[in-house]
């Protein structure tokens, strides 16, 4: 983040170089918590590693083997590969097309037609709001044209060619293949082969429409979130959108914006930008303004700002000289094309689940067909293909992409009132919070002063501290400093104080409110009347701001105000103020000094500290020429006015939400750039860490911190120095804790650790890119893929609980649409090896399938909660996926192609993907990784997988297969008569011989096809009824299949009636019978045989509740002692009496 050393640091003034006593012996000092200035402003660093407020880093008390090292290094090769593909975008940087930096600062307005005032550019004119609307109309939005986008039809394609459609589409050329050979005894082929690759491109269609339809949402979504910047026009500052910026627009660079345009920089204080994101460069780079201009190529000109690049420290005022494509990262094309979306985790889980049930599909189907050509139909090869397919048509449920689809398309639309996706966020492992504006509100308030050994509180929340007084000692000089020591903007100035927006940081604000407060409607002029003489700005390596006024007083008409770090400012100081009389500092004071620090600070309060000195006329006149580049001014001397803190509050509902995220097993870190005790004592108050870190148990147990290990604390606040240095190891080690704080980290440090995280196999909210709609940064909208639209932090709640809802109802429904495979398949089974008349035609399996499943399949969209806190109980990953997913790493770590002499990692070609991508799924070690256990719950696991084939299946295939054999024995075929028949391979057609059956009775061809078609009917509808009881039975896991939750959707009946009218049209409607068979004749009283086993698939199920209860049980997040559920207060400092 920042540079400088700590080589003249004083023991006694910075808590974080270590004092050593006589004998060489560690000296025991206070802690202290400071926070000072916020995140943006790059606060000050601790790059001591080994003083009582930091840890060595993660250390643990055992040694870890080679394998274990080599290990949790592997799970983070990927970052590696990935960062060399960066560096080579990065070389096509240099070479664009920018002239503008080279012009001098005194032709700019000339060259770009606009009024910059060099000298003053707070004064300056910029454009009128006509000619800026003008160059708009001429040039065109500031705005990137977006890269090249796949057309429709090649979108459809795509979704068209996935491996369910091929394999419809593959099946229905088959049938016309049989089709061609014999068109007579094959004629029905052509309905089966048209439906077949009709549901190929139905699929496909509805797939392409639903993403058309998403892209469209999004994409109106972004438009409600555009990027503003500060703009002068018409000589006022204006919030606009970015894409309204035109060449020759004045616009205003604070900490924390991201650049708009390209801009000239004609005015800069300390000005440092993050160009990673466009050259690589990891460190900021310092922008200033250039009188004569630049001659350097552009990306190296120090007098250019690019278009996307964050502005990391200081403040600048900028002339925009290129805008949208002509910008530097509109040139660079390559820097925007040929980026991979990453997929969702759920979407991952189904295309494997599509590649393992197709690769099923077709292993069955070949076997089958060898088969069935080797034994039963040898010579009649069209029966056997038929068969084939019909496995095929079964195994693959055809209906299940329209069906994910259009569940996702129903939950998105009701979660569209707060997120803007959903479909990451039940994934979500970990949430990468920063702090302030996500967890706390960002407007910092003034809350406690101390000066002249006496505490004052601006809300008397403490009965031991008095209330805030200009008329107290100190208390005027400390306005004074809030007032006239202050960087920042307002929008309008001819309205009333209170009524105007503040242009500049948190700290900046609060303490500007403050002396607003105090001198109200004279503010204006009270910065007017002592103008500012000399200044040096805050930057992170001096930790304080300082100002030389025009204010007279006894001695001089200078006065130097000092605000900053509170030990850097008390090194600066000789004396202190008491009763408006400067009084030498002594050890008493000292102490007591310490001693309202921590009051302070250890309450996650941001601590300044106020000094001033009186400059003497004789040494300081009023035309003195102060300067900062050899530090001509004073620096020594002063009198320390006092302390003052500031609070920026928990968001409400922001405790409760953690607590409740915490509870549903995911981690919440804190990531952010505050000081690290001042970082813990706020996740202190919200939930965020409960138990010891080092520090504390060091404490608690008189060890020093050196002696204590990391893996006996659950919590753990790693500073951001360490972060560079971190082994693969080390960052298991930090993932491992139950409680997770990041300080001092810089924007690039933030990305690694998301990334870290992510190798890990954790779902990261920051991943996500849970981003503020109101209060976020520009750069997080962008990168945000959901994005929370009424800024409540603790939406982020409901955003998961419905997002577990929807892969809850994802999963009852895959496994609902699955169990049906078994009853499918198995009677196909027995077509070929008994072999017995088709007991199901693959055009009613396809009914089944795209049919009345269509209809139940949808009504769990709409399915609630099975229990009050089921989901929200669920750990969603844990160790031993950890594990898993670091073994797969290591395995493909192996494997990778290297350089033999600079050992980089050769990148496969597209051919080799290609290849990979097909033989994948038949390989070995696929399978290894499909099938090795973990613990964390996926879409399609084991346990849905024995339900759905094993259990559920077997019921209905029994259910099926009685009700079919007694159909056709009350028909006069018992099993044996079935089983000679269909050897003969003769009946069961129109124009079939008599069958004489078993007891000798004579059946003709008429009755042979209403049998069948009666038998083929009670299959179908049996499989429907049990369904019907499997819509019910899918849903009991936490309670059994009866209770008042189960049976609440009212959408799951409308389903079922739309199935039962549809399976009834098809059965007794008699000009259907030449397509689909079916009998007019078939009882109702059959029915009576599916309602028995579904009543037993009930039994079953409830017998599985209790089985698998304590496994359930087991994988629930256990209760988190000390968590605190109450609301958050209107302020952190509920103090307890002293």
């Amino acid at each position: 983040m920042a540079e400088g050393g700590r080589a003249n640091a004083d023991p006694k003034t910075d808590p974080f170089v270590v004092p050593l006593n006589p004998d060489g012996q560690v000296e025991e000092i206070p802690s202290r918590a400071v926070a000072f200035f916020p995140d943006e402003i790059l606060p000050f660093e601790e790059k001591s590693l080994a003083g009582v407020n930091r840890s060595r880093g993660v250390e643990l008390n055992r040694t870890l083997t080679q394998e274990e090292k080599e290990l949790a290094a592997a799970g983070y090769g990927q970052l590696e590969e990935q960062k060399a593909l960066q560096a080579e975008k990065d070389s096509d940087v240099g070479h664009v097309d920018i002239t503008e930096h080279a012009v001098s600062l005194a032709d700019l307005n000339d060259k770009l037609l606009t009024s910059v005032d060099v000298k003053d550019p707070g004064n300056s004119n910029g454009l009128t709001s006509d000619e800026a609307k003008k160059r708009l109309a001429q040039n065109g939005p500031n705005i990137l044209t977006p890269p090249k986008k796949k057309s429709a039809l090649r979108k459809y394609i795509d979704r068209l060619l996935t491996m369910f459609n091929i394999l419809l589409i593959l099946a229905g050329v088959l049938e016309y293949i049989l089709l061609g050979v014999n068109f007579k005894e094959n004629f029905q082929n052509t309905y089966l082969g048209g439906i077949l690759i009709a549901v190929a491109f139905l699929n496909a269609f509805i797939d392409w429409y639903q993403v058309q339809k998403s892209e469209a949402i999004l994409a109106s979504f972004l438009a409600m979130i555009p990027p503003s910047c500060r703009v002068l026009r018409d000589a006022t500052i204006q919030t606009i959108p970015a894409a309204d910026l035109v060449t020759g627009d004045v616009v205003l660079l604070r900490v924390g914006d991201k650049t708009p345009a390209d801009m000239v920089v004609f005015s800069a204080t300390d000005l440092k930008v993050d160009n990673s994101s466009l050259t690589g460069e990891s460190e900021p780079q310092e922008r200033q303004a250039l009188t004569n201009g630049s001659s350097s190529r552009p990306v190296e000109a120090e007098n250019l700002v690019f278009n996307s690049t964050l502005v990391v420290n200081g403040e600048a005022w900028g002339v925009v000289v290129r805008t949208g494509d002509h910008t530097l990262i509109g040139q660079v094309a390559k820097l925007t094309s040929g980026e991979e979306g990453k997929e969702a985790p759920l979407a991952k889980e189904i295309a494997r689940f599509v590649i393992q049930i197709s690769c099923i599909a077709i292993i069955f189907a070949i076997v089958f067909l060898v088969v069935g050509l080797t034994t039963v139909y040898k010579g009649h090869p069209d029966l056997t293909v038929t068969f084939a397919v019909s496995v095929l048509v079964a195994f693959v449920p055809e209906g299940l992409p329209s069906v994910v689809t259009l569940l996702l398309s129903i939950a998105a639309k009701r979660m569209a009132r707060v997120l803007t996706d959903c479909s990451f966020v039940g994934s979500l492992t970990m949430l990468a919070t920063d702090k302030t504006g996500t967890l706390t509100r960002n407007q910092m308030t003034v809350t406690n002063m101390w000066s002249g050994l006496r505490m004052f509180s601006s809300n008397n929340d403490d009965s031991e501290t008095s209330q805030f007084s200009l008329d107290a000692s100190g208390m005027s000089e400390m306005v004074d400093i809030a007032a006239l020591n202050s960087r920042v903007k307002f929008d309008k100035t001819d309205i009333p104080f209170d009524k105007r927006e503040i242009l500049g940081d948190a700290t900046e604000t609060g303490l500007t409110r403050f002396a607003g407060k105090y001198l109200g409607s004279m503010y204006d002029e009270y910065q007017k009347k002592f103008p500012k003489n000399f200044e040096v700005p805050f930057n992170s390596t001096n930790k304080w701001a300082l100002v030389i006024v025009e204010k007279p007083h006894k001695t001089g008409s200078l006065t130097s105000l000092i605000k900053g770090a509170p030990e850097r400012v008390l090194a600066k100081c000789s004396t202190y103020l008491q009763d408006n009389v400067e009084v030498p500092i002594t050890d008493e004071f000292k102490a007591a000094y310490d001693a309202a620090y921590n009051y302070m600070a250890s309450r996650g309060h941001r601590v300044i500290a106020c000094a001033q000195s009186l400059l003497d006329e004789e040494k300081y006149p009023a035309d003195f020429t102060f300067s900062r580049s050899d530090a001509n001014y004073p620096s020594e001397g002063y009198c320390f006015v006092g302390l003052v803190s500031l609070e920026d509050p928990p968001k409400h509902g922001v405790r409760e939400a953690i607590g409740t995220l915490r509870l549903a097993g995911i981690k919440v870190m804190m990531v952010t750039g505050d000081h690290p005790k001042t970082a813990e004592a706020i996740a202190r108050k919200i939930n965020l860490i409960l138990g010891d870190t080092r520090e504390t148990l060091a404490a608690k147990t008189g060890r020093s911190i050196e002696e204590v290990y990391e893996d006996e604390v659950s919590a753990v606040v790693v500073h951001g120095d360490d972060i560079d240095n971190l082994q693969g190891w080390q960052w298991d080690q930090i993932f491992a804790k139950d409680e997770i704080v990041f300080a001092r980290t810089s924007p690039k440090h933030k990305l690694e650790i998301v990334k870290r995280a992510q190798a890990l196999g954790h779902v990261v909210g920051a991943d996500l890119g849970i981003a503020m709609n109101i209060s976020g940064s520009d750069v997080s909208k962008e990168a945000a893929k959901m994005i929370l639209l009424d800024d409540n932090f603790a939406s982020t709640v409901q955003g998961v609980a419905e997002g577990r809802q929807i892969f809850v109802n994802l999963k009852r429904s895959i496994q609902y649409t699955i169990s049906h495979s078994t009853p499918e398949v198995i009677p196909q089974l027995l077509y070929v090896i008994i072999p017995i008349p088709l007991p199901l035609s693959a055009i009613l399996i396809l009914v089944i399938d795209l049919g009345f499943e269509l209809f139940v399949a949808l009504s769990f969209a709409w399915d609630k909660p099975e229990t009050v806190d089921g989901l929200m109980r669920m750990a969603p990953l844990n160790e031993r996926t950890i594990s898993s997913l670091k073994r797969r790493a290591l395995r493909r770590t192996k494997t990778l192609r290297r350089d033999s002499e600079t050992q980089n990692i050769i990148p496969p070609s597209k051919i080799s993907k290609l290849y990979t991508k097909f033989t994948k799924p038949f390989s070995r070690e696929y399978w290894e990784d499909a099938m090795e256990p973990t613990e964390n719950e996926n879409l399609v696991d084991l346990k849905l997988l024995s339900y759905s084939y094993l259990e559920a299946g077997l019921i209905e295939t029994l259910g099926a297969l009685v009700a079919y054999f007694v159909v056709f024995f009350k028909n006069g075929f018992s099993p044996s008569d079935l089983r000679r028949a269909q050897q003969a391979t003769v009946y069961f057609i129109k124009g079939a011989p008599d069958f004489i059956n078993g007891r000798g009775q004579t059946i003709n061809d008429s009755q042979q096809i209403d049998a069948l078609g009666q038998a083929q009917s009670i299959v179908y509808l049996s499989i429907f009824i049990i369904q019907c009881f499997n819509v019910f039975a899918v849903k009991a896991k936490f309670s059994y299949p009866f209770g008042r939750r189960i049976l609440g959707n009212a959408w799951n009946f409308a389903g079922i009636f739309g199935g039962a009218c549809l399976g009834m049209f098809i059965v007794y409607t008699p000009p259907l019978h030449v397509v689909f068979g079916g009998s007019v004749h078939l009882s109702p009283l059959y029915w009576l045989i599916p309602v028995a086993f579904g009543c037993l698939l009930l039994v079953w199920t409830s017998i599985r509740v209790i089985l698998l209860k304590k496994s359930i049980q087991s994988s629930r997040v256990k209760d988190i002692k000390g968590l605190m559920m109450f609301p958050t207060m209107r302020t952190m400092s509920m103090r307890s009496k002293h």
